[in-house]
């Protein structure tokens, strides 16, 4: 339900240096992108839950 009502669901991303994840929420308070450890590089982390497809 929380889904519907922010387009971005839950988004999260960890930096390339130390690897601390930080949320869409987050980096958009900040004033400018930038981790807790000073760098600026940031990857998008994938959800755990692997989507199941049926075989044809």
């Amino acid at each position: 339900m929380e889904d519907q009502n922010n387009p971005l669901g839950n988004v999260f991303y960890a930096c390339m240096r130390c690897s601390t994840e930080v949320s869409v929420e987050e980096l958009n308070r900040l004033p400018e992108l930038k981790c807790i450890c000073g760098f600026r590089v940031f990857k998008k982390t994938r959800p755990p839950i692997v989507k199941q497809i049926k075989a044809i």
